[in-house]
């Protein structure tokens, strides 16, 4: 008696061994240029960000084996780590951001209080970690429950953590627009020298913010099919791009500010 074995790259919509190819090696200079900078300048930032490079070079190599080869493809094992790995990426862009709208909050010559509703939990560090922590274990479960007989099971568990993450990404957002007007009345405060970063921090965040919400809303619009969130026509520009670009602006000189700034 015979089994038909699932191609589930195929199934899912993975095809492209180029495409992911590219992203694989594009983000190769981001990763050096992150560590260099958590050795030169160690900061939570830099650090993770390093971590969120490694982590996709990692995904996009296993999209590609999985695009590239019928046998990885009827892997189910592989297609789950694939999408673990791309899940759990998601929190080291989002916290990065975070961390530098808070960062950059506390050099402000006059910050405006975050008393009001949700902006409360943008206070807490804590708390928001935590939040996103949540999201990621609730987005692993669902992804880890894709059996053969239904690569998509689970869905339940992605639906509640990409709302999530969406929740905490315009959440940011709003914050990293609060920033952008504040900076412009009040000023940001540098002890060192003039730089891109440090001059226009605040709209380089929106940019990577935008970004940011691009990749997320994209993410829970699709959530409920899996085929047409792998649709590669609308994953990699909406997805891919996004997420490597964001990457990109944290690389802006003097975006990141030097712990010997930051209030203690």
């Amino acid at each position: 008696m015979s089994t038909t074995s699932i191609n589930y790259a195929k199934y899912l919509g993975i095809e492209s061994v180029a495409g992911a190819s590219v992203f694989a090696v594009a983000y190769l200079p981001l990763f050096v240029a992150f560590v260099m900078q958590s050795i030169a300048r160690p900061t939570y930032v830099y650090i993770v960000l390093s971590l969120f490079c490694a982590i996709r070079m990692a995904a996009f190599t296993i999209r590609a084996i999985l695009a590239g080869s019928e046998t990885a493809g009827e892997t189910l094992g592989l297609y789950i780590a694939d999408s673990v790995l791309f899940g759990v990426g998601f929190f080291a862009l989002l916290y990065s951001a975070y961390t530098l709208v808070m960062d950059r909050w506390l050099l402000l010559d006059n910050p405006p209080e975050l008393e009001q509703g949700p902006l409360r939990l943008l206070k807490n560090r804590r708390l928001f970690r935590i939040v996103l922590l949540v999201a990621v274990v609730i987005g692993v479960i669902g992804s880890t429950r894709a059996d053969s007989s239904d690569p998509q099971n689970g869905k339940p568990y992605k639906v509640a953590s990409t709302i999530i993450f969406l929740a905490l990404t315009v959440l940011s957002a709003f914050q990293t627009v609060l920033l952008a007007l504040s900076e412009s009345r009040a000023g940001y405060r540098s002890l060192g020298k003039r730089t891109l970063g440090g001059e226009h921090g605040a709209y380089i965040l929106c940019v990577i913010a935008a970004l940011l919400l691009v990749r997320e809303v994209f993410a829970t619009v699709t959530v409920n099919d899996v085929k047409v969130q792998n649709n590669e026509h609308f994953w990699y520009p909406l997805f891919a791009i996004p997420e490597i670009l964001a990457a990109a602006c944290y690389a802006t000189p003097g975006l990141v500010p030097p712990r010997s700034e930051l209030p203690t």
